[in-house]
């Protein structure tokens, strides 16, 4: 790993999309961050409470839960409620949804990979 100053920060990142999840994580990973991939939005909150990530990759469309039930799921929780959250999506109405759910961030898919670290760094940082 390089020496970077963000290496202690986790991101954990999670998409149906087994393509996005490895490419959101080689990028995540090449800047420095430590990522833990979740491909089952059901196995989120057990990740989350082992992990303890500084911030969650949600994407908002995924079978059985939704971006936006788990983020509002967490909200609820006294231990996530402040817990970091950046949703992506491709769909018009995302980031819409995101910001009612309490996103902290939104992306829409496809995003720019400059943008997406970007991005990052600004809500780790906040």
């Amino acid at each position: 790993m390089k020496g970077s100053v963000m290496s202690d920060k986790k991101v954990l990142i999670c998409d149906d999309d087994e393509g996005i999840l490895d490419m959101l994580g080689l990028i995540l990973s090449d800047s420095g961050y430590q990522t833990i991939p979740v491909q089952n939005s059901l196995q989120i909150y057990e990740e989350i409470k082992r992990e303890k990530p500084d911030l969650v990759l949600l994407d908002l469309w995924m079978p059985v839960l939704s971006g936006d039930q788990v983020l509002r799921t967490l909200r609820k929780s006294p231990e996530t409620e402040n817990l970091r959250v950046i949703v992506i999506s491709a769909s018009r109405e995302g980031e819409r949804i995101a910001t009612e759910a309490g996103a902290d961030g939104f992306l829409a898919k496809p995003f720019d990979l400059e943008q997406l670290i970007s991005r990052v760094e600004q809500v780790i940082a906040a």
